[in-house]
């Protein structure tokens, strides 16, 4: 009996500490985006038509890429917001 809640509690604890570092390795990964983001737009080595209507819009560096809605951006397209996203998907896969 008293084996059995030993091992129920050894497995909570196990549980709770499995949750803790997923929470951490989350919190990780989200601060190494931003940190990796603070990188000049011209980084991701754009077309200059695509680089100039992202710095006349206000993004300047790739974070400010983030949460904004590329579709409400002016002058950017469907085949610029394509090749826009693969690079961005390119240069966080290589970091």
């Amino acid at each position: 009996m008293v084996e059995d809640q030993n091992k129920q509690l050894m497995k909570m604890e196990l549980e709770r500490i499995n949750r803790e570092f997923a929470e951490s390795m989350n919190t990780y990964r989200k601060t190494m985006t931003f940190i990796l983001g603070d990188a000049p737009i011209e980084s991701l080595c754009l077309p200059k038509v695509t680089e100039n209507i992202l710095i006349d819009n206000g993004c300047l560096r790739i974070y400010d890429l983030f949460n904004r809605d590329l579709a409400k951006i002016e002058g950017l397209g469907v085949s610029r917001i394509r090749d826009l996203t693969t690079r961005l998907n390119e240069f966080f896969a290589m970091s």
